[in-house]
């Protein structure tokens, strides 16, 4: 149960009281919060304990919902434009209220329907959650490791590349010519350290580095071989462009795989094609 009530977290509480609006919940210190009428079920009770999400309501007070957020404060998350206005933009965070971009926090253009990858900050005038694409990542991260497994939001593109946010902390880059899937801006997924770089960030591969990488390859075009039959009119001379978007690898990395999987007896290579055994 939390000591106090928090901003823009999950925050476990305790029924303290039954109201007309609904049902006013407290912390450690008792201090209260109500949960509106619209989430209360019959199960909650006096005493029982429930997991809420806090933010503030249209006049700026606290509230709680028991509805998930699409983010939480400091998180990074990539949110649909609903409304623009003058002072700012208005973005769907999954709660009843939208959350507010204003306009000194932005460095493009909201456009309605757009997505848009920010992070979700309290404000410190305010006192409320506010979103903001003006952020800054850490460096130098002392918890990983070159090969480490990390998540990844992806949220600028650049003549080298992509821009991530990895573990939802620090800054990396995924050069154009190691990407051989299609990836947008906002796409969260699964990558690997690739290494860490003097200036404290760090280059990302999508792939598996090493054996790793050479066992996911060759699983890969073994997948993709069954889901189309078992052959395919594939062989080492394949262009560079067929490999890419039939298996989504590198030519270098597909001949590997092919070499790998002939070796095992797991295939074998045709005149203009490779089947499995």
């Amino acid at each position: 149960m939390n000591k106090k009530i928090e901003l823009g977290v999950i925050n476990t509480l305790k029924v303290n009281r039954v109201s007309e609006p609904g049902l006013y919940l407290c912390s450690l210190d008792e201090q209260e919060v109500l949960l509106p009428n619209c989430y209360v079920k019959q199960e909650m009770k006096i005493d029982s304990t429930l997991d809420v999400f806090i933010y503030t309501d249209s006049e700026d007070r606290l509230v709680a919902t028991t509805l998930t957020p699409y983010g939480k404060k400091d998180d990074f998350v990539c949110l649909e434009v609903v409304d623009s206005t003058k002072f700012g933009a208005f973005l769907d965070m999954g709660l009843t209220k939208d959350l507010l971009v204003p306009k000194n926090r932005q460095k493009s253009t909201f456009n309605i329907g757009s997505r848009k990858v920010i992070q979700i900050v309290e404000d410190e005038k305010t006192n409320r959650l506010i979103g903001t694409e003006k952020f800054v990542l850490e460096k130098f991260p002392a918890n990983l490791e070159n090969h480490s497994e990390v998540e990844i939001l992806l949220y600028m593109k650049t003549p080298l590349g992509f821009k991530v946010i990895v573990n939802n902390a620090y800054e990396g880059l995924i050069y154009h010519n190691e990407i051989f899937e299609k990836i947008n801006i906002g796409d969260r997924k699964k990558a690997y350290v690739k290494n860490l770089r003097e200036d404290g960030k760090l280059d990302i591969s999508l792939q598996r580095i090493g054996e790793e990488k050479k066992d996911d390859d060759a699983n890969r075009v073994l997948d993709i071989l069954s889901k189309n039959g078992g052959e395919m009119t594939f062989t080492y001379k394949s262009t560079p462009e067929d490999i890419k978007k039939s298996f989504g690898l590198s030519r270098k990395a597909f001949k590997a795989s092919l070499t790998k999987l002939i070796e095992e007896n797991k295939i074998e290579l045709l005149e203009n094609s490779i089947r499995i055994k």
